[in-house]
């Protein structure tokens, strides 16, 4: 059962891998914009959220209903201030300020909220939040001002290169890939959870460097 709760929880980590490198890929393609703050913006929302459910106490879900107009809000604000800004000089302008971006709301939330994890839907207590299916099967769901950074972004960028560049499905792929991958390899020992992720990530590199589903395949 361990293995099975194993690939359950690399599917959901790798979909979420998926989700946001589908993001990347959308703000590249509309807008030219290399977001490196894109994680640290999602975290903002977790945190966003966990405020909004300890103040009014309402269920998870319908705090989205307060969340997510605040945080387009939040990017839209961003992008006619500092993005519009940094793309009207160059392209490596706007990768330097969404880096300078993504450092302020780090040390901003590690400032206010410390380096401890929190999970949504708790309050602010120190916890470690998962839903069970079944007996055995624990789904976890974790948040801490550095996962948006060191999580979100990272495995999201190797998500696309797995699925290869310019694919939808392709991303969804390499983000589950990347996600079992990870999720079996803490099953063998916690420090190769990392380690099992990246091997993957350097075999697809070495033996299909376009990727999983490439856009050529497609086509």
């Amino acid at each position: 059962m361990a293995w099975v709760n194993a690939i359950i929880q690399g599917v959901l980590v790798g979909g979420l891998y998926a989700l946001f490198a589908c993001g990347l890929s959308l703000m590249f393609g509309v807008m030219k914009v290399v977001n490196l703050a894109h994680g640290d913006l999602a975290v903002v929302a977790g945190y966003l959220a966990i405020g909004v459910i300890t103040v009014t106490h309402i269920p998870v879900l319908w705090s989205f209903l307060v969340v997510v107009p605040l945080m387009a809000v939040l990017g839209y604000v961003l992008q006619r201030t500092i993005l519009q800004g940094a793309l009207d000089r160059s392209v490596l302008a706007t990768l330097m300020v969404t880096f300078g971006l993504s450092v302020v709301i780090e040390n901003g939330l590690l400032q206010f909220f410390t380096a401890n994890s929190r999970a949504i839907g708790t309050g602010l207590a120190l916890v470690s939040g998962s839903f069970s299916i079944g007996s055995q099967i624990q789904i976890g769901y974790q948040l801490q001002p550095t996962t948006g950074t060191d999580t979100i972004l990272l495995f999201a960028f190797a998500a696309v290169v797995i699925g290869g560049l310019g694919s939808l499905w392709g991303t969804l792929l390499g983000g589950v890939v990347l996600g079992v991958a990870q999720q079996i390899g803490a099953q063998i020992s916690i420090s190769d959870e990392t380690l099992a992720g990246f091997i993957v990530f350097l075999a697809v590199l070495a033996l299909r460097p376009q990727g999983l589903i490439s856009r050529g395949a497609q086509s």
